[in-house]
């Protein structure tokens, strides 16, 4: 499964543009930056992890308002129709969910049924944005199993 690598429109209400952009492309890599920086400073980690849009299966966005950056995701393949979204980061109120409606968009145009992401349990406000964003708890999986700061959720698509 791999993901279309045009541009993924919003509706005509809706006043973002979601691009796919590698990782380490200058807008994508200074919301990446304001990311690491909020992460360290409520959870006392920057959160990095690994995540390479160039495997198999994976996608990164960066929503625009006009030219401007203003959030940012991805998703990579977990195992079977299952990927796992990592980097989510919206520094504009109200871009976040628009962010993830066009990351389920693209990851069920490429194949994909079910989105799973973790979260830390102190980062209240992330934890209420999933929910609130239709996403429900779910178990640990891989390398969050036995971790009882990380908080998983799911969305099938």
């Amino acid at each position: 499964m791999t993901a279309n690598p045009s541009s993924v429109a919003s509706s005509s209400a809706e006043p973002f543009r979601f691009v796919p952009r590698d990782p380490g492309h200058p807008d994508a890599a200074a919301l990446l930056c304001e990311l690491n920086n909020t992460l360290r400073t409520i959870t006392g980690c920057d959160g990095s992890s690994s995540f390479d849009v160039r495997e198999t299966g994976a996608a990164f966005l960066v929503a625009y308002r006009g030219d401007s950056p203003v959030a940012c995701g991805g998703f990579r393949l977990l195992g079977g129709h299952t990927a796992e979204v990592k980097r989510v980061y919206a520094r504009e109120h109200g871009a976040g969910a628009p962010l993830l409606q066009a990351l389920a968009a693209l990851a069920a145009q490429a194949g994909y049924t079910r989105l799973v992401c973790e979260t830390r349990r102190v980062n209240a406000r992330a934890v209420a944005f999933y929910l609130r964003c239709g996403w429900r708890e779910t178990e640990p999986y891989g390398k969050y199993v036995g971790r009882p700061e990380a908080v998983c959720f799911c969305k099938e698509l």
